[in-house]
């Protein structure tokens, strides 16, 4: 039964070393494709609000904000660590 127990141990630890690599990597997404997903989001939710009827420069200004925090959110994504 130990032994089992055992080998269970060793193959849980083996998963976990393997799905943490995979999380490494899946992290390092470049910064393009990042913005571009936003950028079809950004687009998206402006054709929405031309179907919806709302003022041209509300769309702009929503617009505007969207791709400020596109750039953040994307800059903060794919930085790398400090080497300090």
């Amino acid at each position: 039964m130990q032994a089992g127990r055992a080998h269970n141990g060793e193959s849980e630890n083996q998963s976990e070393t393997a799905a943490g690599a995979g999380v490494k990597r899946g992290i390092a997404m470049s910064f393009g494709i990042y913005i571009v997903g936003f950028l079809i989001l950004i687009g998206g939710l402006i054709y929405a609000a031309v179907l919806l009827h709302i003022a041209a420069h509300w769309i702009a200004v929503g617009a505007i904000v969207l791709l400020g925090l596109a750039i953040l959110k994307g800059v903060q994504a794919t930085r790398g660590k400090d080497a300090s």
